[in-house]
């Protein structure tokens, strides 16, 4: 992308963002997987939201470089697109070097020496027996399952509610409004009475704050939840999405309401980034065995960018029919989300898998993880598992 302009050649662009976009969906999805699968049992949570703090360190970066003063220049935007491959770059130089998931080796490759050296790799100290034995454990619970495609994922009982539970979520995460909140900001901050120069750094502002707060997820996450974090963050964005509309909607009518309303913006970042931003992906890692965990990925990601196009695409219409009142819509996903997650989603701070999927089974009416896996009746009940 940064050499098109030298070259004379908008296709460039057209071609890079693709393969781009082919890069962000498919880290999207195998980066939270990874993590998941190779962080010992009381840092899972927090590992698992680092993904989505790196993101939104990347938003606020971008957003400082493609300032008007930088690089959003006549001269600067190639440097700015070119930039892009800094970060790949790097990945390049060290993912060489990363150890493969050691659940990964011995659940689906049947490698027991392999699992091991991984995981002294990864933990720095020889005694990883109990690792291992939590492992194997999984491994007996998934040797009757096999690969479990995306279609046999749809089609098993044992895991209906999870399949439900990562579309509500990943759903929810992108039809609650995000990136309806950020497209509709500029606006917002106009209205205040923000001059036309200054809209950049608030929106950037706006961006440190859901770095700041992200940074306060990877810490709450192991402390409050993730259950806890998800109800707050949709609650909080629901609240914020109703006051927004009577905020907009009496803009004209009351001096102080556009100051409202860059408050009720500040407010639904603040929520998002603390639950429904990087929480959900962290759940498909937890909710899923070895056998279907990529599976599911592929499922909750195909949702997750789905819900993103459409929001794009359908909001500019959404904002012109019913204008102060479009967040409605989201308010209700909000909460019909938070309803879903205070019925259905478990706890699952400090759980293994196992005790999760037999969380899941008892969810599922289905007394055994796999139907068909005799050997999961041998399995302890959750609260006799080895924390």
């Amino acid at each position: 992308m940064g050499s098109s302009e030298v070259a004379g050649s908008f296709e460039m662009i057209i071609v890079s963002r693709l393969l781009v976009g082919i890069c962000a969906g498919l880290s999207s999805n195998v980066v939270p997987m990874y993590l998941g699968e190779l962080a010992p049992k009381n840092l899972r949570g927090a590992l698992g939201v680092v993904p989505q703090l790196f993101i939104t360190i990347g938003i606020l970066v971008a957003q400082i470089f493609g300032l008007r003063s930088i690089l959003a220049t006549t001269d600067g935007w190639p440097v700015l697109l070119g930039m892009t491959g800094i970060p790949a770059a790097i990945q390049l130089l060290l993912l060489p070097f990363f150890p493969e998931s050691p659940r990964y080796l011995l659940v689906q490759k049947k490698n027991q020496v392999a699992a091991r050296t991984a995981l002294k790799q990864l933990r720095g100290w020889d005694d990883v027996d109990e690792e291992m034995k939590e492992i194997r454990q999984e491994d007996e619970a998934e040797k009757a399952a096999g690969f479990i495609s995306v279609v046999k994922l749809f089609k098993m009982r044992s895991l209906r509610w999870q399949v439900i539970s990562i579309i509500i979520l990943m759903a929810g995460q992108q039809l609650s409004g995000v990136n309806a909140i950020y497209y509709y900001a500029d606006q917002i901050y106009r209205s205040a009475g923000v001059n036309e120069d200054d809209v950049q750094f608030v929106t950037m502002g706006t961006g440190a704050v859901n770095v700041v707060m992200t940074v306060c997820a990877v810490f709450m996450v192991e402390l409050l939840g993730r259950r806890f974090l998800l109800l707050l963050g949709f609650l909080t964005c629901f609240t914020s999405c109703c006051v927004l509309t009577a905020a907009l909607a009496l803009q004209n009518t009351i001096s102080w309401m556009p100051y409202l309303s860059i408050s009720c913006v500040i407010i639904y970042v603040i929520g998002h980034a603390l639950g429904p931003s990087p929480i959900p992906a962290l759940i498909i890692t937890e909710i899923f065995l070895q056998s279907s965990r990529s599976s599911a990925f592929m499922v909750g990601g195909s949702v997750h960018w789905l819900s993103n196009f459409s929001v794009g695409l359908v909001f500019p219409f959404i904002q012109e029919g019913l204008g102060a009142y479009s967040f409605i819509i989201f308010a209700v996903i909000c909460l019909l989300t938070t309803i879903y997650i205070f019925m259905i989603i478990p706890e699952t701070k400090g759980k293994m898998f196992i005790e999760i999927n037999q969380i899941f089974a008892k969810i599922n009416k289905e007394s055994e993880v796999h139907p068909d896996k005799e050997e999961l009746n041998e399995l302890p009940p959750p609260s006799t598992l080895k924390q």
